[in-house]
């Protein structure tokens, strides 16, 4: 029975505390842990995006958004992973009906599927398909797939990119995740040597990104996939935010400060100013993101988002990194040096949140740029994200 909008953050509220408890034991897997995906089933949340046709719940996108930044507050990482996973089965609902014969079930009507979107490798056309080679990197949650889908250019006859989907045995692995920060994504390398892909399992990666076809029940139909994956991929970096200053206001609260009388820190106007300053900033951070969400979800089944405001969305994306990354930052100037030890939740949001700034869709100087070049009139360049 599909779930609702209010109940899915309420589930998300429930496992957040988990993935809390589990943070430390996922860093040190570099993937989620048996009990978190176990907890994904039971909750039922990998098919809150998926088409009520398919078998999904048909949710849209501020339930996905939302529900992400919530698991944020339990652990960065693994909230980016659970999110990308969920998400992912949405982009498979877009491939021709035979794919989705084999990627959804009645029993079973989501897929986990690693999806690294950069096209870093090549296809050729065959008899009934295509076959596939190349080496893509970060392949976040590749560890729990079945499937692996990605972005391949094909030459002849003409140039074009294209999605495929293979089983995760068609794929070799890399171990190449030793990270600073974000390590439960588990985000290795993958790599195909001259895979036989059915052309039933590939999409023009024009008609992926673009929104392709609508489907009955689809919570999320038409919508620009560049524009989901970017504010929902910064929902985890404002989840920690939202936290951090959870953990400052508690920590001023009981704080004595050393090398001193016994003075508190919650007597202490620069402690107070500077709670003060981060909880106006997270409101701003918060605020813009909220309406990003909204005006994304606004254009559901119409698939007619402007350049300009797909350009003002990618740039709400990366402004929400910047800003969290920002708050954290400052609340760690102030917080003392014990909120470093390997047992305080802070050291390790604030990580996870500097590799998490990474991604190339935060790109902040790309970003801006990008905007800026649509406000002036000027084309996007052909590797623009938007």
């Amino acid at each position: 029975m599909p779930v609702t909008h209010t109940e899915v953050l309420r589930r998300a509220e429930q496992l957040s505390l988990s993935l809390a408890d589990r943070a430390e034991e996922a860093e040190t897997l570099r993937r989620l842990p048996e009990a978190t995906t176990d907890d994904l089933v039971a909750l039922d949340l990998l098919r809150m995006v998926v088409p009520t046709s398919l078998g999904g719940h048909g949710l849209g996108v501020s339930s996905l958004a939302h529900s992400t930044r919530i698991l944020g507050h339990g652990c960065v990482a693994s909230a980016w992973t659970c999110s990308f996973l969920t998400m992912h089965s949405w982009l498979l609902a877009k491939f021709p009906a035979g794919a989705r014969a084999e990627f959804f079930s009645p029993a079973r009507p989501w897929a986990l599927a690693p999806a690294p979107l950069a096209p870093t490798g090549t296809m050729v056309a065959t008899d009934g398909g295509y076959t596939v080679k190349g080496r893509w990197e970060w392949a976040t949650g590749v560890h729990h797939g079945e499937w692996v889908m990605v972005h391949a250019i094909q030459t002849e006859p003409e140039f074009v990119t294209q999605f495929v989907v293979v089983p995760l045995a068609d794929v070799t692995v890399e171990d190449v995740w030793h990270t600073s920060g974000m390590c439960a994504t588990g985000s290795d390398t993958v790599v195909l040597d001259d895979v036989f892909v059915p052309d039933h399992r590939s999409l023009l990666a024009e008609q992926l990104f673009a929104g392709g076809e609508p489907m009955d029940g689809d919570g999320m139909a038409m919508l620009p996939a560049i524009q989901v994956l970017a504010l929902v991929a910064a929902a985890p970096a404002l989840g920690a935010a939202e936290r951090a200053v959870d953990l400052y206001r508690e920590r001023v609260a009981a704080r004595v400060l050393a090398y001193s009388l016994g003075e508190k820190a919650v007597e202490q106007p620069a402690a107070q100013m500077r709670l003060g300053a981060v909880l106006s900033e997270l409101a701003a951070v918060r605020a813009q993101w909220d309406a990003a969400v909204d005006e994304l979800e606004s254009y559901t089944g119409r698939g007619d988002v402007p350049l300009d405001r797909r350009a003002a969305l990618r740039v709400a994306a990366a402004a929400t990194v910047r800003g969290s990354r920002s708050i954290i930052n400052t609340i760690a100037e102030g917080a003392g040096a014990s909120v470093y030890f390997s047992s305080s939740p802070f050291q390790r949001l604030q990580r996870d949140v500097e590799v998490l700034k990474g991604h190339a869709i935060f790109d902040w100087d790309r970003a801006t740029e990008l905007a800026g070049r649509v406000a002036l009139g000027l084309p996007p360049k052909p590797t623009d994200m938007i």
